[in-house]
């Protein structure tokens, strides 16, 4: 955190729940001196979910040996990539982590490290203990439950995060845009509510405004710009999203961000989404 701090003002730490709690003290102290602007600790990550995509990219399958070689053939087909950051793109380590798994320690050693320490047993208790540990706006990200987000607003945290992890802890697990309107209800202007998860298009921003989110968070958009061109291509994808959202505003006849709501959309759909008159 303290590399991005040079170049990332405001920023963010995202915290997980550890069965190590003097581990993650110490990562919230390293946020507090870093200069955080806010904490968001993730909730819906009580175990670590099973992907077998990662099995088949060589993130997680087999021995050491397999996932290595399957590493070493990927890195063989993007020869670029290797020589801009597998080269010349050091020091490589587990960032954070290193502290508890060692400086050199490799994604073996991690995934060894966060099967040991992801805590099934965490209650409000716990983010009550973060929010005594942390005086700066603290969110809760995985929240997909009514009665959850008003238990994060009773604890006084200042935004939850509709979210089911990007789909890839559950299969099967409420889609984000669908639990939103009725979470967006029950908690009313007692805390923020942002929207995770399915966000490929400014149309879809416009859509979770209208039922209830004060915001987004963009993901994979972001991520694949990043990787792809820098701070250019990030710069590119939010000139898209801006230019499409428009677009939809203009088409719905909205021309303020405060006219967007339920609407704006489609009526028959809302009540299956939870929606209230």
């Amino acid at each position: 955190m303290e590399e991005v701090r040079k170049k990332a003002d405001p920023f963010w730490f995202q915290l997980y729940v550890m069965r190590d709690r003097g581990f993650m003290a110490d990562m919230v102290a390293r946020a507090k001196a870093a200069g955080c602007t806010a904490l968001l600790f993730t909730v819906d990550m009580p175990v670590p979910g099973i992907r077998y995509r990662d099995m088949r990219s060589g993130l997680s399958a087999g021995g050491p040996i397999i996932r290595r070689l399957k590493r070493f053939s990927q890195i063989l087909n993007s020869p670029a990539w290797a020589w801009d950051v597998g080269l010349l793109g050091g020091p490589h380590t587990l960032g954070h982590v290193s502290t508890a798994v060692g400086k050199y320690a490799g994604i073996e050693e991690f995934w060894a490290w966060a099967s040991r320490n992801f805590d099934p047993n965490v209650t409000w208790k716990d983010i009550a203990t973060i929010r005594a540990m942390w005086d700066g706006p603290l969110i809760v990200k995985g929240v997909l439950d009514p009665e959850d987000a008003r238990a994060a607003a009773d604890v006084g945290v200042e935004g939850i995060i509709v979210s089911n992890h990007g789909g890839r802890q559950l299969d099967g697990a409420l889609s984000s845009i669908r639990a939103l309107p009725s979470i967006a209800q029950a908690v009313g202007d007692r805390t923020t509510v942002l929207l995770d998860g399915g966000i490929r298009t400014g149309a879809d921003i416009v859509r979770a405004l209208c039922l209830g989110a004060k915001g987004v968070l963009i993901g994979r958009a972001w991520a694949w710009a990043l990787a792809g061109r820098g701070q250019a291509g990030v710069a590119h994808v939010l000139q898209i999203l801006e230019k499409e959202m428009r677009v939809a505003m203009a088409l719905t006849g909205a021309t303020r961000i405060s006219d967007l709501g339920p609407g704006r959309l489609d009526l028959r759909g809302l009540k299956e989404l939870g929606f209230r008159d």
